[in-house]
């Protein structure tokens, strides 16, 4: 794995300066000097690429390291293969047009120019471009006691990634705190690897408010699987330290379990799984367990990953509405695009299968990479009514 992951960013380096050299660098100047200055950037980028694969223990340190490497990659790189296929495409047009030499340098510039720009905000701005999106469920299966009812909604918090941005995490309870939702949810990922990147944020995401709690499960990551363990029972006690500590905030973890939420006579199920996915991800979720003695009632499920709802809770179940996480959005989106729409069919939003809704929210931290653009760290208010 890891010589497939090297060999690709090996090729995704040098392949553009080979281009950009071969075309253009040997045309503008003869000297030496210059040409090897030229290669400078990639070489020390190169280097600095051997040393980062070298070891694969995610420790906070090494992934913010990791995450600095790969935001200098990215504006290196992505640039000049944006010019790159800009310029070839031009040259296509050679034959036809004498002036598509000249016009695909001009075009390539300023696309290269256009990326640049979107690494730059997204790194330097797009991380803390906090959104709040407005969802509304309808159901006639909701009970009238819980129409208008909200659930605010946020997920994959990575909290290691904010490298003692406290302030950070500070304005993100503060956010959820002011939408005054009835229910507070998290969908998973509270850490990327280690409980210990938790030090000091107990006082911050204890001040988490709802009437009627704040509940959350688990996600890939916090298994800690990507980090390199002495031992099975170290793992198992960095899962049980966390769970402690997400009590400590007063959170009601969910795992293969469900609460019931009253108002009036009557209630609605919280139904909340353990992580449940496609490998290598974690599969540990207990739909039937999880709903036991739910029968006839509506139901909001929380389960990390969006494609548990195809693979088990439309086939298997009655649930209504299943809230997640997981895709970030792959921290990018254009449009209506995302380049996560390649590897999952439910990556961002409100999707319907005739009554029943998922709702996938894209995160608010950020994995490896200290970069968003257009997938906005986000927190969802979903509101019922009911039909």
């Amino acid at each position: 794995m890891i010589q497939r992951v090297f060999l690709l960013l090996f090729l995704l380096l040098v392949l553009p300066d080979w281009y950009i050299y071969a075309q253009y660098i040997k045309k503008l100047t003869k000297n030496i000097w210059l040409r090897i200055l030229y290669w400078m950037p990639s070489l020390v980028l190169f280097i600095l690429l051997c040393m980062m694969l070298n070891g694969n223990n995610f420790t906070p340190e090494r992934v913010h390291l990791t995450g600095y490497y790969m935001i200098a990659y990215l504006v290196l790189i992505v640039p000049k293969g944006i010019f790159c296929l800009i310029s070839l495409l031009f040259k296509l047009l050679h034959f036809v047009w004498k002036g598509a030499d000249k016009a695909g340098w001009i075009a390539g510039c300023l696309g290269a120019a256009i990326f640049l720009g979107i690494l730059v905000y997204g790194t330097w701005q797009g991380t803390t471009h906090f959104q709040v999106k407005q969802v509304t469920f309808t159901s006639s299966e909701i009970p009238p006691e819980f129409d208008g009812y909200r659930i605010a909604q946020f997920s994959d918090l990575h909290i290691g990634t904010f490298a003692e941005r406290k302030d950070i995490v500070e304005e993100i309870v503060r956010l959820i705190n002011a939408q005054h939702a009835d229910l507070i949810v998290f969908t998973g990922d509270l850490i990327n690897n280690l409980s210990t990147e938790l030090n000091g944020y107990q006082p911050i995401l204890s001040q988490l408010k709802a009437k009627d709690g704040v509940y959350s499960v688990l996600g890939n990551h916090d298994y800690s699987p990507y980090y390199r363990w002495k031992s099975k029972r170290d793992q198992q006690n960095n899962l049980i330290d966390l769970k402690k500590r997400e009590a400590s905030f007063g959170w009601k973890l969910l795992n293969n379990d469900h609460a019931l939420l009253h108002k009036k006579d009557t209630c609605i199920a919280l139904v909340g799984v353990e992580n449940d996915g496609l490998p290598p991800f974690p599969e540990k979720g207990d739909l039937f367990l999880a709903t036991q003695n739910t029968e006839g009632l509506f139901k909001v499920l929380l389960s990390h990953d969006p494609t548990h709802w195809r693979r088990k809770v439309l086939p298997t179940t009655d649930i209504q509405l299943m809230l997640a996480g997981h895709t970030h959005g792959m921290q990018f989106k254009l449009g209506d695009f995302s380049p996560a729409s390649f590897v999952y069919k439910e990556w961002g939003g409100l999707y319907m299968k005739g009554k029943r809704g998922l709702y996938v929210n894209v995160g608010l931290g950020q994995v490896m990479i200290p970069f968003r653009f257009g997938a906005w760290p986000e927190i969802t208010v979903i509101t019922l009514r009911r039909k």
